[in-house]
């Protein structure tokens, strides 16, 4: 009998609108040398996709194509779209909500499921997002939940926006991420939660080096178990 084919370990990072879950599956992923996901880049690659070709983010129909045939790639820092560079874009308060916006839509998750699988290779993978537990990677060797409270997600965006050179409102991130955890958590495809065999981690009180000291940790124990 053949022995079944051993995929590559994934470290699956979920969590709310900035938590800090992207800077820490980043760290991690260079202290183990892995391969790292953000997903939340790839809604809102087809959020920005979706502008440039004139789409509704409500229309489900016509952003399902545009998730299935997304050309993007990653290169260091850089996010290239239909071969043109948009980080920037990519990482503005704009993008962000249409990310959120866009998400909703079970053929536009649908359609980017399989090019999120592929990012599954050895060493290994570290992936972040909303359903990367739940969803995409349900066989994650460890699962992490990362949270933070609200106002000290919003304070953490208002200090990013703000060394960006960005315009930034306290009072409107709060009330921008309140809606998105909502948002999140209420959609029907594929909602953010916490799976039952996930680990809760609260950043409220914890530096970013502490998470991912944390997330070290926790990975280590369960692979010398």
């Amino acid at each position: 009998m053949t022995a079944p084919i051993s995929l590559p370990p994934v470290i699956a990072i979920d969590g709310p609108s900035a938590s800090g879950k992207g800077t820490v599956a980043q760290r991690v992923a260079q202290a183990l040398g892995f391969y790292y996901l953000d997903s939340g880049a790839l809604y809102r690659l087809v959020a920005v996709a979706a502008r440039q070709a004139g789409v509704a983010w409500s229309d489900e129909a016509a952003l399902a194509p545009i998730a299935a045939a997304l050309d993007v790639r990653f290169e260091g820092d850089e996010i290239y779209l239909n071969q043109s560079v948009v980080t920037d874009i990519v990482r503005s308060e704009e993008a962000s909500l249409g990310a959120s916006t866009v998400a909703v839509w079970p053929a536009v998750r649908a359609g980017l499921l399989a090019r999120q699988k592929a990012f599954r290779i050895t060493p290994g993978l570290v992936a972040d997002g909303r359903d990367m537990a739940s969803v995409v990677f349900p066989d994650a060797k460890l699962k992490i939940f990362l949270t933070a409270a609200a106002d000290t997600r919003a304070e953490r965006r208002y200090k990013q926006l703000i060394a960006k050179g960005m315009d930034a409102n306290m009072t409107a991130l709060l009330q921008d991420i309140r809606a998105r955890d909502e948002r999140d958590s209420q959609r029907s495809a594929a909602p953010l939660q916490k799976t039952d065999d996930a680990i809760l981690l609260d950043t409220t009180h914890l530096s970013i080096d502490a998470a991912v000291e944390a997330v070290l940790g926790r990975y280590k124990a369960v692979t010398q178990v």
